[in-house]
């Protein structure tokens, strides 16, 4: 029903009908219009369309409403080319050409930018897309389920525990897909059995599987819930031989009730123990747990980003904080006079570590502990950062973090980042501290997806 003689938004009921022109897309890829004022999210809904929806949720501040009809459609609009598009949730905008993905994130990124800096006059340079936006993935990571004999690999449907199949995905590298069917068809043909499956604590529960799109190899991970899998040489044999391509086979052990995918021990079943991968000259040598950036073509995008904005003459001391396994500071380290990353998981330091003795890169060093702690501790000691570069996750930089930024006052901070909301909060206290954006640059790491990756140059006000 429409909601006929309803004055205010705060009057809607779960079940009303109402019509809503779609202002723009929210960072979850949604549509948000307004009615009476109040903030509406339609999921499927696109930038400029007016739709019919159904009320499912008031809250004080939103409603939430699922899409009944298209009254007026956006020309960006194109039928999804993912059968489970909608349903499988690793994807929230295939139903918007390429042309309008690259729109509606820009228009994320001002809007954010726009509303927790009071600002607009910033500088966005031009998104960097992709010529070809799919297959871009080097790496799935999917779940088991048996169904009628049959094994599926997928991933949870949204708010659920049942599986999507996603066979033949098409935002993952064809070579993936490929890998993920032939390990899929070894454990039917033996009938090792997987996690939960008819009462059983142990068996599979996720294929990892990557690709290295430089080196061509392909790690194959099983994470199981026992210590050990049944039928182990008769998988190692039948899999090198569908998959000669194989450089290494490894089982992870996760026993724990846990939404992530590795446990603490990883055996190397046959083969290499770490996978070889390059990003233009850099070399890594990638275990199973390892992170490595899963789109290398856009990542070596977003390093020249950060290497434009870092301005680097080979005079300058570089602080990269929260650097993982070092790659951005590798990545700079030939053109900087010193590199010293800074992260809080021992594990990718000493990733970081091998991978700078690896290429060579002997004016980068890599410390474990936070940078609020150990910036101020090195600045005291007589060290002063020309540039400083923050890669954080999606919660952004901690605020003792920006403090110890505004007190060392490097001439310029790089911020690169995967959440425009946290990015122009920050952003917001730096300018407030004495510095200004000098652009920003966008650059599309995830095409079909909402995600959206930003690097902005920030300088020091002269004054």
């Amino acid at each position: 029903m429409r909601p006929a003689g309803r004055e205010h938004a705060d009057e809607l009921r779960a079940g009303d009908v109402i019509v809503v022109t779609i202002k723009r897309l929210g960072i979850n890829g949604e549509g948000v219009g307004y009615f009476r004022r109040k903030a509406v999210f339609i999921d499927g809904a696109i930038t400029d369309e007016v739709v019919k929806a159904e009320v499912k949720e008031v809250q004080p501040k939103f409603i939430k409403a699922a899409l009944l009809e298209v009254e007026k459609r956006s020309p960006y609009r194109i039928e999804p080319p993912c059968p489970v598009f909608g349903v499988c949730g690793g994807c929230q905008i295939q139903h918007i050409s390429y042309e309008g993905q690259l729109q509606a994130k820009t228009d994320i990124i001002r809007e954010a930018f726009s509303r927790y800096t009071g600002r607009e006059d910033f500088r966005f340079k031009p998104m960097m897309g992709m010529e070809h936006p799919w297959n871009y993935r080097n790496k799935a990571q999917l779940q088991l389920k048996r169904r009628d004999q049959e094994v599926i690999a997928g991933l949870y449907e949204a708010d659920s525990h049942s599986i999507v199949d996603i066979s033949g995905c098409p935002i993952q590298h064809p070579k993936v897909n490929e890998a993920v069917e032939k390990v899929k068809s070894v454990l039917e043909e033996l009938r090792i059995p997987l996690y939960k499956e008819n009462g059983t604590k142990d068996g599979v529960r996720t294929i990892v599987v990557r690709h290295g799109f430089q080196s061509g190899e392909l790690q194959v991970t099983l994470v199981t819930a026992g210590s050990k899998l049944p039928r182990q040489d008769d998988f190692i044999r039948l899999l090198r031989l569908s998959m000669p391509e194989v450089s290494g086979i490894a089982l992870n052990i996760n026993p724990k009730k846990t939404s992530l995918i590795f446990g603490d021990r990883t055996m190397t079943l046959w083969g290499a123990e770490t996978m070889e991968e390059s990003l233009s000259d850099l070399q890594f040598s990638l275990s199973p747990r390892a992170f490595f950036q899963l789109n290398p073509q856009q990542t070596v995008k977003l390093y020249e980003s950060v290497r434009a904005a870092a301005a680097l003459t080979g005079n300058e001391t570089v602080i990269d904080a929260y650097c993982g396994t070092g790659t951005i500071g590798l990545w700079l380290a030939p053109y900087a006079k010193e590199v010293r990353g800074i992260e809080s998981i021992p594990e990718a330091v000493e990733d970081a570590k091998q991978n700078a003795a690896r290429n060579g890169r002997d004016n980068a060093s890599f410390h474990v502990g936070q940078a609020e702690e150990l910036l101020p501790r090195w600045v005291k000691d007589g060290m002063k950062p020309d540039v400083i570069i923050a890669d954080p996750p999606r919660t952004g930089l901690d605020p003792r973090f920006l403090e110890t930024v505004l007190r060392t006052r490097p001439k310029r901070f790089v911020y690169v980042s995967c959440n425009p909301s946290t990015l122009a909060k920050d952003c917001k206290v730096l300018l407030d501290g004495g510095y200004d954006v000098e652009w920003v640059q966008p650059v599309d790491m995830f095409p079909q997806t909402s995600h959206v990756e930003c690097v902005v140059l920030m300088s020091r006000v002269e004054k």
